[in-house]
């Protein structure tokens, strides 16, 4: 189990489920899809919609991004399926804003400049957080294939996590010129 064991009584409420998938295009682009879905254990009742049933979406959000080799935001396009209000799916066409903004350092910041609090939706939103990192996980593995598989000329991984800290055992074995001197101390990566 991948958890502590939890000896207490508990009854599940809420449930999120969030999937992200990463596509290779023919055009040269990559599509990368999100979807998110809230459900509650119990019927309640909504001011818009009336009764919403145990299990019946209280949210249910899609987000597609395209984004170029360089992790450039192409194009997107966004829908809501399911909200609590009938307002929310007015949210949808600012995230066309977002075009041109690159995954990366900055990222967070650039996408609540331009959609974040009341120009966008909270959930889409807090969705492309793992759709950025299924962008990572799609395309640079791809990307580095394509440069002959030479991963060392892309250090853009370290010090993105505790495993590509400077001067770790990881980045020792794969950039050996990156190495920190045991008088170094590795600076922190600032958070987005």
């Amino acid at each position: 189990m991948p958890l502590s064991a939890n000896n207490i009584k508990r009854e599940l409420i809420h449930k999120r489920k969030v999937e992200c998938y990463g596509y290779r295009r023919d055009d040269n682009l990559w599509d990368i899809e999100g979807h998110l879905v809230d459900t509650k254990t119990y019927d309640f009742s909504n001011m818009d919609r009336g009764a919403v049933k145990a299990g019946e979406p209280v949210h249910e959000m899609w987000l597609r991004i395209t984004v170029d080799d360089d992790l450039v935001i192409q194009n997107t396009e966004a829908s809501t399926e399911y909200g609590p209000f009938k307002i929310c799916p007015g949210a949808v066409p600012n995230f066309s804003k977002i075009k041109n903004v690159k995954i990366g350092s900055g990222f967070h910041t650039a996408i609540n400049k331009l959609v974040g609090g009341s120009l966008g939706c909270t959930h889409l939103r807090e969705l492309l957080g793992p759709m950025a990192t299924t962008a990572f996980q799609t395309i640079i593995p791809i990307r580095s294939k394509r440069a002959n598989g030479n991963a060392a000329k892309n250090h853009s991984l370290v010090g993105s996590c505790h495993a590509y800290a400077r001067g770790s055992e990881v980045v020792k074995r794969l950039w050996p010129e990156l190495e920190t001197r045991d008088s170094e101390t590795p600076t922190p990566r600032a958070e987005n």
